[in-house]
């Protein structure tokens, strides 16, 4: 999702437990280290207007490591309005526990099912991509990333377009989709998802057996959408079978309020999942970020999601008025505001390398919404057992 000022990273984690091995979104982490906190290292600045292989780098709103190749995926959000919608790979440098470098290796144009690039919005947007979260499967060696599809209005004309999860190769080329469930379907009615907040995460867990995918915001029978005065406004984490590529399961997750008021009171503001990523089959860290018109900076937050004793909602629409649900319990690890730091656009959450001492390390990425008023971040934290 972009917002006019907003971006930035991050990540938390205290008492939970990861696996020493894997990949970033892939295998399960609850083996035998605990986690108390994360400790910030560092933070690196890609300067504005960065240019690599004909392309511009900005966007960037989605990051995923390989750890046996030690290259991370990023992709980029651009709706091919300078150059067609792309990933890119690169390597990151961590030195001295700081970021040395960030280096770009290669940009992968991403291809419809006919193996044609996608258009911009004006010259086709019934075609065009909205590219959100990318996650690399180290068991298939393919890639899936999501499109948060449209429901804008420009011209007079409403632009229906199903947001989608689709597998590429390690070129972009399309290879598979998974099934979209029968609520996600936009709509010109004011039902299912709603403009810019739907598949903003990805994540793999239970070896790659799963897939979760997050709704940014309520669907719209769901209720309205989280504001100051209004905290707990439900939206939905969906549980996928990555063998048959289709949903198995949803469950609920209560938002936040909107962290401040906007400047004038009736401007925009919003609170939403922007990133998810699970520790294992019932963990998830979730990133909710929060903006309001009037601030320079994003309130974000991370938590501890889990799924034990939720309840499956395919079946309930309606979550905030239909209460005979048990939503996914959540704990507060990190509010980015605590760091004592400018927060901008958070959009991306991966593992990154271990580090000298032996601890895990964790990299977030900030989207700059292509803007020279905006950073594109990256954080190192230090994971403490």
């Amino acid at each position: 999702m972009k917002y006019s000022s907003i971006l930035l990273f991050f990540f938390l984690v205290t008492g939970c437990s990861i696996q020493q091995k894997s990949n970033s979104s892939g295998a399960d982490r609850s083996g035998s280290l605990s986690i108390s906190r994360l400790k910030f290292l560092d933070v690196y600045e890609i300067p504005f207007g960065q240019q690599y292989e004909g392309t511009w780098v900005g966007g960037l709103s989605g990051i995923d490591y390989d750890v046996a190749n030690d290259r991370y995926f990023i992709i980029s959000d651009e709706r091919s309005a300078t150059t067609p919608s792309r990933f890119y790979t690169a390597k990151i440098r961590i030195a001295g526990n700081r970021i040395d470098t960030v280096l770009f290796t290669g940009v992968h144009t991403l291809k419809m099912p006919n193996g044609k690039t996608f258009p911009s919005l004006k010259e086709g947007a019934q075609e065009a991509a909205d590219p959100e979260s990318i996650r690399f499967n180290a068991g298939s060696g393919r890639l899936v990333w999501s499109s948060e599809g449209d429901r804008a209005e420009r011209n007079g004309v409403v632009n229906i377009k199903d947001p989608w999860i689709w597998e590429t190769d390690l070129e972009g080329n399309y290879l598979d989709s998974f099934a979209l469930p029968a609520n996600m379907h936009v709509q010109t009615v004011e039902k299912g998802p709603r403009v810019n907040g739907v598949f903003e995460g990805l994540g793999f867990a239970g070896h790659y057996r799963h897939l979760f995918v997050s709704v940014e915001e309520p669907l719209y029978e769901d209720g309205p959408r989280a504001d100051v005065n209004y905290p707990g406004a439900p939206v939905r984490i969906i549980k996928y079978n990555t063998a048959t590529r289709k949903p198995i399961a949803q469950y609920a997750y209560l938002l936040d309020a909107v962290a401040r008021k906007p400047n004038p009171e009736t401007a925009f503001r919003v609170n939403g999942i922007s990133e998810i990523m699970p520790l294992d089959d019932h963990r998830l860290l979730v990133m909710e970020r929060s903006f309001s018109m009037g601030n320079s900076y994003c309130t974000i937050k991370i938590y501890m999601a889990d799924l034990n004793g939720a309840s499956d909602v395919t079946g309930i629409s309606g979550l905030h008025q239909d209460k005979d649900y048990q939503p996914a319990s959540k704990r507060l690890l990190l509010n980015m505001n605590d760091l004592g730091r400018y927060i901008d656009n958070v959009e991306g959450i991966t593992w990154g390398p271990r580090l000298a001492n032996g601890h895990y390390s964790l990299l977030l990425i900030a989207d700059n919404n292509f803007s020279k008023d905006e950073k594109t971040q990256f954080f190192l934290f230090e994971v403490i057992p």
